[in-house]
């Protein structure tokens, strides 16, 4: 999408010439530069129902109290890698966050975008706007990435206050949570736009249930059998998890580098992916 109407691109027009093809060939969403005009419409239509985003913001809350204070006076202390020893709420806290970003994006980009989509036929309205398909993509994902977002610093003043944060390199666990948030949006609303029912949401489910529980979220990746062991540090969440449990642990080293690769890797083919998608149903 770069110049030119919804309308002419339907019809076939030129819409631009060189301009729009040389954006069309582009991976990533170039031109999507009014998808902030989106991000501004959900946040109008949202605020009216602000009780909806800061419900999803309390069940990792409960898992901190339940599973970090609770289990944790009877787990004690686990090792979180590098020989050190740490409270298991502390272990816990990092990955509860983490957790917190990719359902606050997830669930956004696939049932909020599901129902506009099949349902409330909001994007089409929006092609009768200057706005594109590529702005509907990069202007949803940059939504749920925002929604994210808020899910993670509320969760990290939440863990400051419960005495779970150690280090001040905490303080960019928010940034990290974003990334994470990106990752996991872009390939949530990509796979939203093969689904044809509500019950093909299970399928979401099936793939965000194990990945909370067993990406290295409540034990130590040490306490795995080998095998599986490769079958975790696959997993998104798993380097979503370590990224943010460096980060407020204080142990910040360069094999950083190697989880915000992958999120970053993720995020970037999810929102190529998600843009060739939109644009391919909207405009078939």
């Amino acid at each position: 999408m770069a110049t030119g109407t919804a309308q002419d691109q339907r019809r076939g027009a030129p819409a631009g010439g060189w301009a729009h093809a040389v954006a069309r060939a582009l991976p990533l969403p170039a031109g999507a530069g009014m998808a902030r005009m989106l991000v501004e419409r959900n946040y109008r239509s949202f605020r009216r129902t602000w009780s909806v985003i800061v419900s999803g913001f309390f069940e990792p809350v409960f898992f901190l109290f339940s599973m970090g204070v609770g289990i944790g006076a009877l787990v004690g202390d686990v090792d979180a890698g590098g020989g050190r020893t740490v409270p298991y709420a502390v272990f816990v806290a990092p990955a509860l966050l983490a957790a917190s970003a990719m359902n606050g994006a997830v669930f956004d980009s696939t049932t909020n975008v599901f129902f506009k989509l099949k349902y409330a036929r909001l994007y089409d309205s929006v092609l009768s706007t200057p706005l594109g398909p590529r702005d509907v993509a990069v202007g949803e994902i940059s939504w749920a990435l925002l929604r994210g977002l808020v899910y993670s610093g509320a969760f990290l003043v939440v863990a400051a206050l419960a005495g779970t944060v150690t280090s001040w390199t905490a303080l960019l666990a928010v940034p990290a949570a974003t990334l994470i948030g990106w990752a996991f949006a872009s390939i949530g609303m990509a796979t939203t736009t093969y689904m044809r029912s509500w019950a093909d949401f299970d399928f979401v489910q099936l793939a965000i249930l194990p990945m909370f529980l067993f990406s290295a979220t409540f034990y130590p990746l040490a306490t795995y059998p080998p095998a599986l062991q490769w079958v975790v540090q696959a997993t998104p969440l798993y380097h979503g998890v370590a990224m943010v449990r460096d980060l407020m642990l204080g142990q910040v080293d360069a094999g950083i580098l190697v989880h915000v690769a992958y999120l970053a890797v993720m995020g970037a083919i999810g929102t190529a992916w998600t843009a060739r998608r939109i644009e391919r149903l909207l405009l078939r």
